[in-house]
């Protein structure tokens, strides 16, 4: 059985999360007592109904609870089940804006007396060892609905168990920079078609954009190298047994120049036969 934990920061997104996982197959869960959770796996082994996904929310909301986390992972290791651990991060202003907007309490907010900010720093104390140990994270400080649900389908609609995801992002600058990102190239070097008035309304997808883009010999100096140093390094991650890799390339909009890129990347890296993602962060910012 495919198994997969989903925890992080109230307020990132792990609702959203769940809600995608369920629409590509998943039997779901979710608040789910650490403790319980061997006996739950256990209980839907033994049904008669055929599940062959599973995952399930677990989370700070369980109050002291949450405490069993490790153990809760240490039985499930003694049945011998597989299991991954999604987490689900975002920056402490996004999520303060969050909780403005929605005005959601906090699960920790009696322990520090109703401050969503402390309640916060709290939190992220409490899930470090766990977020340490996760073997996908994702930042949603920035991310869409539609684009949280686009990287969670395309993360786990195949089997995770066959080899290393690496994921191909393009992101502006101007923005913030992705915090999930295990190598992050900027591109801000390259020739910028956003200066040329038919190419500025376009994007990295478009031909002509693409094109000026690719036709420079700096560029063509730049990809080289990019795409040497990304076949040499992925083996090495896989070896340590990394489950993701997250490669970010930045320009300054992340409309054209990092579009252009990730895109190309991507490409090469499904050519060598590799479990590739690619999403454009900040393509549709104005």
């Amino acid at each position: 059985m495919e198994f997969v934990i989903v925890t992080g920061l109230s307020g990132a997104g792990k609702s959203r999360a769940i809600n995608a996982l369920e629409d590509i197959g998943f039997f779901c869960m979710d608040n789910i007592p650490p403790k319980l959770v061997s006996k739950v796996v256990e209980l839907c082994l033994q049904s008669n109904d055929s599940i062959s996904k599973m995952a399930m929310v677990i989370d700070t909301r369980g109050g002291t609870l949450f405490n069993g986390f490790f153990e809760g992972l240490e039985d499930l290791k003694q049945q011998g089940c597989e299991y991954k651990i999604l987490f689900l991060n975002c920056q402490d202003v996004v999520l303060e804006n969050r909780y403005k907007e929605t005005r959601r309490r906090h699960p920790l907010a009696d322990e520090t007396n109703g401050s969503v900010e402390r309640a916060i720093e709290r939190e992220r104390e409490l899930l470090h060892p766990i977020y340490e140990r996760a073997d996908y994270t994702i930042d949603t400080s920035y991310l869409s609905p539609a684009q949280l649900k686009e990287r969670i389908t395309n993360l786990f609609l195949g089997d995770v168990s066959k080899g290393m995801v690496i994921h191909c992002m393009s992101f502006g600058f101007k923005y913030g920079i992705p915090n999930e990102a295990d190598l992050m190239f900027d591109v801000r070097c390259l020739p910028n078609p956003f200066y040329i008035d038919e190419l500025k309304h376009k994007t990295g997808l478009d031909a002509p954009v693409r094109d000026y883009v690719l036709e420079w010999d700096s560029t063509k100096g730049f990809v080289k190298r990019l795409l040497d140093m990304v076949d040499y390094m992925i083996p090495l991650y896989a070896n340590e047994g990394k489950s993701q890799l997250v490669i970010a390339i930045g320009c300054t909009g992340g409309k054209h120049r990092s579009v252009t890129i990730a895109d190309l990347l991507c490409q090469h890296l499904l050519d060598k036969g590799r479990r590739v993602t690619v999403n454009h962060r900040d393509i549709n910012k104005r």
